[in-house]
């Protein structure tokens, strides 16, 4: 009996585009379902009934949440086609100690380039850029964070790449100019058809968040 797969998501998520990639990878035929988040369905209360968030991976009516949870879920399921994390269990953990990094920093600290303003902004901007400049020494001189194969933390940390333009333009930076081996990366990770097709169009997410910022009330 085939799998049934479904997955509770909403487009600009980089959480979700994190599922969306690794289903790719893996080859995977699956429902998607894109959710309302200011008026959430019952399938994903239901489903995610501690945290009430996007993504939810469901595969044969089992919940499973949490994006990098799912994605080595996905990777431990499906382990005979593109396996995302190493074998050896010493890059195994450095692999899950870089996407955690991405997933301490590199959310809340991209967000402050778009919903502040003045000082506050600048430190934001200051402390982003740090970040990203540390990321890209771990990456060096490799074609991706695994060595020569696309892996867990290059699946955690490329949805990023498409709110980057939103960053540069709200924050007035631009990051190209300050991680120039971090960008040949991202152009490199989109070649990949699993993740250009599961990453929205930079001016989209740009324009979503233009229309948070008048909301907020910041423009």
């Amino acid at each position: 009996m085939a799998d049934e797969i479904i997955l509770l998501d909403f487009w600009s998520s980089m959480f979700g585009m994190r599922v969306r990639i690794a289903l790719a990878e893996k080859g995977l035929k699956y429902e998607y379902r894109e959710e309302d988040l200011g008026n959430k369905s019952p399938l994903l209360l239901e489903m995610n009934p501690v945290h009430k968030k996007i993504p939810v991976l469901i595969h044969n009516g089992k919940p499973i949440c949490e994006s990098t949870i799912i994605v080595q879920y996905i990777d431990e399921v499906w382990k005979d086609k593109s396996p995302l994390l190493p074998t050896d269990p010493y890059q195994r953990a450095q692999a899950r100690f870089w996407a955690d990094y991405v997933d301490k920093k590199v959310y809340e600290l991209g967000r402050k380039t778009w919903t502040t303003k003045g000082e506050e902004l600048e430190t934001g901007k200051k402390e982003f850029i740090e970040c990203l400049k540390l990321l890209e020494g771990e990456l060096g001189d490799k074609l991706y964070f695994g060595g020569e194969t696309f892996g867990f933390v290059d699946v955690s940390f490329v949805p990023f790449s498409c709110w980057f333009y939103a960053y540069e333009s709200f924050g007035n930076f631009n990051i190209e100019a300050e991680c120039p081996k971090l960008i040949a990366w991202t152009k490199r990770c989109m070649e990949r058809e699993s993740v250009s097709s599961s990453l929205p169009d930079p001016q989209k997410v740009h324009d979503f968040v233009s229309g948070m910022r008048k909301r907020f009330g910041i423009d």
